[in-house]
């Protein structure tokens, strides 16, 4: 790698964030070191750990670039500091919960030779105890402004070996070209964590820029190793945060055009949060959105006068809304048998 040759100007450079992941560490800097593609660095920014992380990369892996932050400012500030002090033409961001396979960057590299009109790159991200299944391959962005992990849960084979168009790609395994962020901007640091990767990906798509999925370009991904143990974390910036992109970035046409099935979309997040006892991050959240609508709003005009493409084009790239399986969700939390409320619903048949 780069780091360990001097290059002052590598193909890639490789953003780690790490927040009191020691014990991830070593497979993924690890993989790394495997990598068959060498023009590259690897800087690891560390969020104000408080486990010796800091320490442990300085001695075990002295080819990185440690920036070793005094505080946690979160998935967008750390990648944000990193973004400042990288040199690649292609940046790839990723998880420290992440072994990566020895042909991951070779394949991006690849596809980015073979693919110059794409902005990004999705990454296979495959869950890391079960080699077979699928955790993404880039989302899809649906006409309300929701977000689908494409694959979720699905057997990996032949139907996950093409690349293809997406909307976005995951910010815990990505590769942005450097000229596309220097015309759309990085990350917004007021997300702090969770959706800032739509973000991104929604204002490069106003621009016009393509997201490819590399189906080589292979993750193996501890899913939500560390989100999980702040679940009410993870609701408040994760409810918060999917108003901000949605306010943000959808034209006013759209928006418009959409607020009926966005409000019912509401609701129905309100009452399972209530269940499941996270109400109170779920109406906080919320509360905060209308706090930052000043600020939303200013980031808004900014971002609609810089796209290029129209509402139709914007339309072609997504999905229509999948009621059935937010109502799936919504059965869960009251332990109901979600194929059997589906059954007693009328066929359109039925309806006549």
């Amino acid at each position: 790698m780069s780091g360990a040759n001097g290059r002052l100007h590598p193909e890639i450079s490789v953003i780690v964030v790490n927040w009191n992941g020691k014990r991830f560490l070593n497979a993924c800097l690890s993989s790394l070191r495997r990598q068959t593609f060498s023009d590259f660095e690897v800087i690891v920014v560390d969020n104000g750990s408080e486990d010796g992380s800091a320490e442990y990369v300085r001695e075990r892996f002295p080819e990185a670039k440690l920036i070793a932050l005094g505080e946690n400012r979160g998935f967008t500030g750390a990648n944000i500091a990193g973004w400042k002090e990288a040199n690649g033409k292609l940046m790839a961001l990723l998880n420290n919960d992440t072994e990566v396979h020895p042909r991951w960057l070779e394949e991006i590299h690849k596809a980015s030779v073979a693919f110059p009109n794409a902005g990004s790159f999705a990454c296979k991200m495959l869950y890391f105890d079960k080699r077979d299944r699928i955790d993404n391959c880039g989302f899809a962005a649906t006409k309300v402004g929701t977000t689908d992990d494409i694959g979720r849960g699905q057997r990996d084979g032949p139907a996950w070996m093409e690349p293809r168009l997406v909307f976005g790609a995951c910010g815990g395994a990505v590769v942005y070209r450097r000229s596309m962020l220097e015309d759309v901007g990085f990350f917004d640091d007021d997300f702090f964590m969770t959706f800032e990767d739509v973000d991104l990906s929604f204002r490069a798509q106003l621009r016009g820029y393509a997201c490819r999925f590399v189906p080589n370009a292979v993750v193996y991904h501890r899913y939500r190793a560390t989100m999980n143990k702040f679940p009410a974390r993870q609701v408040y910036f994760s409810q918060r945060n999917i108003e901000l992109v949605y306010l943000k970035n959808m034209p006013l046409g759209l928006l418009l055009r959409s607020l009926p099935l966005r409000l019912l979309y509401e609701g129905g997040a309100a009452v399972y949060f209530f269940k499941i006892g996270a109400g109170k991050a779920f109406l906080t959240a919320k509360m905060d959105v209308f706090r930052q609508l000043p600020s939303v709003l200013r980031k808004r005009s900014a971002v609609q006068k810089a796209r290029t493409i129209t509402n139709g084009q914007l339309r072609s790239t997504m999905l229509g809304y999948n009621l059935q399986s937010k109502l799936k969700k919504f059965c869960s939390a009251w332990g109901m048998d979600f194929q059997a409320k589906l059954r007693g619903f009328p066929t359109r048949k039925e309806q006549g």
